[in-house]
């Protein structure tokens, strides 16, 4: 027994002998690892390549709603006043005394509270109403309107507006991108995005006087009116017009450049109306066909069809059959561009006007006349 005892204890004192060597003569434990985060430094604002909130922030500032109504007369016939057929057709506007509202966008142009939107935003409105980005709401009062570019001018009387810079459309080409502002639909200022599809289109039978700028932008019901900006948040165009079959947006709008809206817009302001100069003829353009039965270089040049009796043009000699091809110096293209030419020139001017009469050209002295002022038939 005590020989036993004697290996028990022999054998506890060399294990705990053991363990006194290798603890002290091991190495201390490593202390536990230490993850080590790298924090992202502040980013700058993302570029203009990647984000237009800069332009747009800096445009919708500018871009009101407006909220028109307007008296309507009865357009009903008789028929449908029958308290029968009322339960098959319905109630329909156009009731005597009922008011049609109607909604669109503009843009302050001015701190002075002048705002552009288009003519049939506020045609005929009894009243007017215009809602500003910062929540401010004023009634309006009609300054002026242009049917033939479908623009008008609206004033507010607060202070403290956030105005508009207009852009150099010259500059604009075709690629480049742009913002549409407005109030689509009446859900509140929307911006869309997309490029200038096109520059320059006309004779598509929206105005009499037509040189648009066309964006593929979401452009819908209620942005009339609205602003067409560039990268930089200024003024390239008003949106008036989209072509569609559905009603709604196709990729094809159009807006009226910003060089012609502040034409427009300062005659207003000035005169409360547009002044152009008019010279009494009815033109067409010059097809390849024509200008071959006509012996002609080119096609360049309108077509003079008809002459106005005691206009203008009658007093300088110019008659049908007759091809314009110089107004003032400047080259005639086709019909479109010729009458844009002539609006331009100052009533009670003396201007020089070249022609083609059988075969030959001939220089023509007209005082240009005053265009009478729009009628809507």
């Amino acid at each position: 027994m005590k020989k036993l005892w004697l290996i028990f204890a022999q054998t506890t004192t060399i294990g705990l002998a053991i363990w006194f060597l290798f603890s002290v003569l091991s190495p201390p434990p490593a202390p536990p690892a230490v993850v080590t985060v790298k924090e992202v430094p502040a980013q700058a604002p993302v570029s203009s390549e990647l984000s237009y909130r800069g332009a747009a922030k800096r445009a919708k500032a500018a871009v009101v709603n407006i909220y028109t109504s307007k008296e309507v007369k009865s357009g009903r016939r008789a028929l449908f006043n029958d308290p029968v057929l009322k339960r098959f057709f319905g109630e329909r506007d156009g009731e005597d005394g009922t008011k049609a509202s109607s909604l669109g966008s503009g843009v302050l142009v001015s701190p002075q509270g002048y705002i552009v939107t288009n003519n049939h935003v506020v045609e005929s409105a009894a009243e007017i109403e215009v809602a500003l980005a910062d929540g401010r709401t004023a009634s309006a009062k009609l300054i002026g309107s242009d049917p033939e570019t479908d623009l008008a001018v609206i004033k507010i009387d607060l202070d403290q507006l956030s105005a508009i810079d207009f852009a150099n459309v010259d500059q604009a080409e075709i690629g480049d991108v742009v913002l549409a502002i407005g109030n689509p639909f009446g859900v509140g200022q929307t911006v869309t995005m997309g490029i200038i599809s096109a520059l320059g289109r006309s004779e598509l039978g929206i105005n009499t006087f037509e040189n648009f700028i066309q964006t593929d932008a979401a452009i819908n019901p209620g942005n009339s009116g609205g602003a067409l900006v560039d990268v930089h948040g200024n003024l390239l165009g008003i949106n008036t017009a989209i072509f569609s079959k559905t009603g709604g947006s196709l990729g094809i709008g159009f807006a009226i450049p910003a060089n012609i809206v502040k034409q427009v817009m300062d005659a207003i302001i000035k005169d409360g109306s547009v002044t152009r100069g008019w010279l009494g003829i009815e033109v067409q353009d010059v097809t390849p066909d024509l200008a071959a039965s006509l012996k002609l270089d080119s096609s360049k040049g309108a077509l003079i069809a008809g002459v106005v009796r005691n206009g203008p043009a009658a007093a300088a000699g110019i008659r049908p059959g007759d091809v314009l091809l110089n107004i003032d110096g400047k080259e005639v293209t086709n019909s479109a561009q010729m009458l844009n030419l002539i609006a331009a020139l100052p009533p009670e001017q003396a201007t020089p006007i070249t022609v083609i009469r059988q075969g030959e050209p001939l220089t023509l002295n007209a005082e240009i006349g005053m265009r009478p002022k729009f009628s809507r038939r």
